[in-house]
């Protein structure tokens, strides 16, 4: 199948030829078509499959065919970066439409968010707090939207963001058209989409699991040999691109540190830094600049960096939904990657519960193998 065969507006294919797509993913073919009929929808699917063309091709469509009347379509995304990065989706995809997208989020001066909504925004791509900031002083319009979209609805929940989506749907029309999309399906998610949607199409692509592309390897080891061990690791990764994580901002940034001071080349990317700041570590990461970011979580969802070969799990995540989060970022679309975890003696419960979500045993190391 190509994307020509589902008859998009002239303008919508011609953003779709100049990011050079031609094949949709799984996910894009079985949800563009219902979205394009209006229906609601809820897709679960792996992280890198394409979940963000797949609500955006149809809201772009949806969009163009209509009368331009300010906001119209609303992507609620739990962090700054996944907001920016589905913004630069949507400008990309719509470059020919003339339809113009505006992200809002915290952490950044409102007053050049809200110059930008009052020159003109049709679709506006949000973090949920800042959003319901700006309603509340009526600096953005919610009562024309026709479509909203939950990006990464699970992790919204994480984060605590259901009051804000129910004070947000309160403004918006009764009569829209909904989707959720997600990588993983918690009970909370259920609730929330019986909640939200309206007689949804379901869509499960290879749920909670991760990519079969990437390659799984667990290192137990003791707190103290975890440094030395990672160094190991990297020096015997070549100059691939590198994700490593880790569960706390301090270790971040200390760790990224000592990796500087053995000769490598990295950066940390964690919470306490300024939007500016982490803009411009990922655009180094992304353009190659240097080759290892140590991160929090922050970086588990929003980091489309195709060229990431390896994920390392310098500390094991909380839950086993991050553990897929966490994959995601290696292994995009039809790559393959890899991903190497430090399993401590009490990380072991976890693990069982990763390996029962996937059905199989995660193949053992020792230190000093290569991931």
């Amino acid at each position: 199948m190509n994307f020509t065969d589902f008859s998009l507006h002239p303008k919508v294919q011609a953003g779709i030829d100049a990011c050079g797509y031609t094949q949709p993913t799984a996910i894009q073919e079985q949800a563009i078509p219902s979205a394009l009929q209006g229906r609601d929808l809820m897709g679960l699917a792996q992280t890198g499959t394409g979940k963000t063309a797949a609500f955006v091709l149809p809201l772009l469509e949806r969009l163009l065919a209509g009368k331009r009347s300010g906001v119209r379509g609303l992507i609620l995304s739990p962090t700054r970066e996944l907001a920016e990065q589905t913004l630069e989706f949507v400008q990309a995809l719509g470059r020919r439409t003339g339809l113009k997208g505006v992200s809002v989020y915290g952490g950044v001066s409102r007053a050049g968010q809200i110059k930008k909504l009052r020159s003109g925004a049709d679709i506006v791509v949000a973090c949920p707090g800042r959003l319901l900031d700006l309603a509340r002083d009526r600096a953005v319009d919610l009562s024309r939207v026709e479509t909203l979209v939950l990006d990464e609805g699970d992790r919204m929940l994480d984060m605590g963001f259901m009051p804000d989506i129910r004070s947000i749907i309160k403004q918006l029309p009764a009569r829209r058209q909904n989707m959720l999309f997600s990588a993983t399906m918690p009970k909370t998610i259920r609730s929330l989409a019986e909640e939200i949607l309206n007689d949804p199409v379901s869509l499960k692509i290879g749920q909670e699991q991760p990519l079969e592309g990437i390659s799984q390897h667990l290192y137990p080891v003791d707190r103290r040999s975890k440094p030395e061990m990672l160094i190991n690791l990297l020096r015997g990764c070549s100059s691939e691109a590198t994700l490593v994580f880790t569960r706390t901002k301090h270790t971040a940034t200390k760790l990224a540190r000592k990796l500087c001071s053995s000769g490598m080349r990295a950066k940390d990317l964690q919470g306490n830094m300024s939007q500016a700041n982490r803009r411009q570590v990922l655009q180094g990461f992304r353009e190659g600049r240097f080759p290892i970011l140590v991160a929090t979580d922050v970086a588990s969802r929003g980091i489309d960096v195709t060229r990431i070969g390896h994920v390392i799990n310098y500390d094991v995540p909380d839950t086993t939904e991050a553990y897929t989060h966490r994959l995601g970022r290696t292994g995009r679309v039809d790559s393959t990657g890899r991903a190497s975890t430090f399993v401590e003696p009490g990380d072991f419960g976890l693990i069982k519960a990763i390996e029962r979500a996937q059905g199989r045993r995660i193949q053992r190391g020792a230190l000093g193998d290569r991931a």
